[in-house]
């Protein structure tokens, strides 16, 4: 039963940016519609999109947020511009996500482990390790015969250098390498299967101002992050057609007030919207209960839709205005997410929050709620995520951990 599941997660995976394409658009409702002409999703796709999976227990219990939180060593994976201002020298962190547990699948699993090493009061580095295992798969043909075990596994691997140019705003380079190997030598309902890899880069800004709010000392962050602007990829040998990874413009922001030396609040807010081309009906309704084809989604006549065939840049750009229902539908496809952190003596943190996505672009939304504690040299954070839409989440009902690592306390010391 689970070899069965996880071989309809890779059929997917691998065959839905091939079949599964938005088929009626209706000009007069702005959306792609079904049978009854009901307005449904039409998610953005692309290959990788582990590279978007929230690695870290603390922002996985603030909704998803990190854009503009005060860095741990997880800002890798939001924006590392704001690993220079942290008041630790070094850090790092290791975070371990169950997956799919509501189907019983006890192998597949996120790890993601996160280091970084201020140089000096201008400049850090970091680094990350990011590893998607989906366990063991026995791979049969069409008459049951084997075709031996595979291991799909996904990584990435990551490093940052980040530089204040000014006492308040600071700029970050990541460079990265992904790979995505979840059954290369394989052949899935006809189609044969390759390893996708890629080098891709992200870069980040992060701007951090004192203040005064209501007698209070506070701290405002606000950030922008361009992440995964990298080559196009592709899971299957001829090439012929090549995929977007997940490249994302993240606006962030986070106000801190700190209300005595015990006592602290923290809100944070992101904006999130995926750089990669809308997909495009190939019929349009013609509001009388029937349809035409579509003169833009197949200009050149090979059978493959347009706006696959974009370059990544010619995608990336174009990305903030190429959906058919125009800046409406534009809109849509920025999801949000908000978070809350409340820390205790620096010692004990509650926190929760929430994601929201539009229903026509994926429609995930759930609450999530987490606590922390920071005892010396070790910490350790959990999150939990509650789903409020009737779309699947892997994470639902799902605990998540990380142990963080602050050296902080033996700098004290000397």
């Amino acid at each position: 039963m689970n070899t069965n599941t996880k071989y309809l997660i890779l059929s997917i995976i691998f065959l839905l940016p091939y079949f599964a394409q938005a088929q009626i658009f209706d000009p007069n409702k702005g959306c792609v519609i079904d049978n009854n002409g009901n307005c449904v999703s039409n998610t953005l796709l692309t290959a990788m999109p582990f590279l978007r999976i929230t690695p870290d227990a603390r922002s996985g219990a603030m909704g998803d947020v990190g854009i503009a939180l005060d860095p741990t060593s997880n800002a890798m994976h939001f924006n590392a511009s704001n690993l220079v201002f942290s008041p630790d020298q070094s850090g790092f962190s290791l975070t371990y996500t169950p997956w799919l547990t509501n189907l019983n699948l006890d192998d597949i699993f996120l790890l993601y482990l996160s280091g970084f090493y201020k140089i000096d009061e201008n400049s850090a580095v970091g680094g990350g390790v990011r590893y998607f295992s989906l366990g063991d798969i026995d791979f049969t043909d069409n008459a049951g015969g084997s075709l031996g075990t595979g291991r799909p596994r996904e990584a990435e691997f990551s490093l940052a250098y980040t530089r204040k140019l000014g006492d308040n705003f600071s700029a970050s380079l990541t460079g990265k390498y992904a790979f995505s190997n979840l059954a290369s030598g394989q052949i899935v309902n006809g189609v044969d299967i390759n390893t996708a890899k890629t080098f891709a880069a992200d870069l980040g800004i992060n701007y951090r101002k004192k203040a005064n709010l209501g007698g209070y000392k506070s701290e405002w962050s606000f950030g922008v992050a361009l992440t995964n602007i990298g080559s196009k990829v592709s899971y299957t040998r001829d090439n012929l057609v090549k995929d977007f990874i997940p490249a994302n413009f993240g606006l962030g922001t986070a106000l801190r007030m700190d209300f005595d030396q015990h006592n602290s609040l923290t809100f944070a807010l992101d904006l999130n919207k995926l750089m990669v081309p809308t997909p495009i009906a190939s019929s349009i309704s013609d509001g009388q209960g029937g349809f035409i084809t579509n003169p833009e989604w197949d200009k050149d006549g090979n059978d493959v839709a347009d706006y696959r065939e974009k370059s990544l840049f010619s995608g990336i750009l174009g990305s903030f205005g190429d959906a058919q229902g125009g800046f409406r539908e534009e809109m849509k496809e920025v999801a949000i997410s908000f978070g809350a952190e409340y820390w205790y003596d620096k010692q004990f943190a509650f926190r929760g929050g929430y994601y929201w996505e539009s229903a026509e672009k994926g429609n995930r939304r759930y609450f999530t709620v987490g606590a922390g504690i920071k005892y010396n040299v070790f910490g350790i954070d959990l999150s939990y995520l509650i789903p409020t839409s009737v779309i699947p989440n892997p994470l639902d009902n799902t605990l998540r951990f990380s142990l963080l690592f602050d050296f902080s306390v033996f700098q004290s010391d000397n």
